[in-house]
């Protein structure tokens, strides 16, 4: 299965998983972005990422993190 960034909840899951010392609070947009795009299974072009993409995934994680 390949991430897409429209894929925000299941990209939140696996950086939740991979990032567990990550406070999801406070990371900052590009280091999310950066985060994301490490997983294993991301495979979107960076340009379909916008600032409301990044505030999904860090809504989810947060939810997640809970």
């Amino acid at each position: 299965m390949s991430l897409k960034w429209v894929d925000v909840q299941e990209i939140a899951i696996q950086l939740s998983e991979a990032h567990s010392d990550v406070d999801p609070r406070t990371i900052s947009f590009p280091r999310l972005r950066k985060l994301a795009m490490e997983l294993p299974d991301f495979d979107d072009h960076p340009d379909r990422c916008g600032e409301k993409v990044l505030e999904a995934i860090q809504a989810h994680w947060i939810e997640e993190a809970d």
